[in-house]
């Protein structure tokens, strides 16, 4: 069981490189807003009652795929590095995998700002992601948790043995998919 977590700050293009993924390997992609949109139409994210279902349901998915036949799963994350709860998070998601004999992939995008804003507005976003449909809500986010987070690793913060960083501000999707798949032989 392979499971690649790509990471990286909101439209640094972390679904699109997953797309790319999917499509050049056996690996199935579940990106973080497919619950996200699921459970906004009841709950907004930022409440309480949203953040546990959204948890819960990527949690069971998690685990029937860990358990599963299938060969992996591509999962992307916004993670905030200087919050201690979305570290644990991490930890504990690779760990579902991790201790049933899979193997961790993690993927570090960055991309510079101005580059995510005009991402930020591309039809294929947009598309899968209806919560970030209002264009001047998504822009405010994006800039204030640059402010507010630390959405990009320190050198040497992630101590993993399969792990890869890639500033794709210049690259395509299906590049970096290629640089992903090449490197971990995926």
């Amino acid at each position: 069981m392979k499971f690649v977590l790509i990471v990286g700050p909101q439209a640094v293009g972390k679904m699109t490189v997953g797309q790319e993924l999917e499509k050049i390997t056996d690996l199935k992609l579940f990106h973080n807003h497919m619950t996200i949109e699921m459970v906004t139409p009841f709950f907004s994210y930022g409440t309480a009652a949203g953040k546990r279902l959204v948890k819960l349901f990527r949690e069971e998915i998690f685990k029937e795929v860990a358990n599963s036949d299938l060969s992996g799963l591509i999962f992307t994350f916004v993670c905030a590095f200087d919050v201690k709860e979305d570290m644990e998070y991490v930890d504990e998601i690779c760990g579902i995998f991790e201790s049933r004999g899979g193997t961790v992939y993690f993927v570090e995008l960055e991309a510079h700002v101005g580059e995510r804003l005009e991402r930020n507005k591309s039809s294929n976003r947009l598309e899968q992601k209806p919560t970030k449909r209002n264009i001047e809500w998504s822009e405010r986010d994006l800039l204030e948790s640059m402010e507010m987070y630390r959405l990009n690793s320190l050198p040497g913060e992630i101590n993993r043995e399969h792990y890869m960083r890639i500033n794709n501000t210049n690259l395509s999707a299906e590049q970096v998919a290629k640089m992903i798949k090449e490197r971990f032989e995926l």
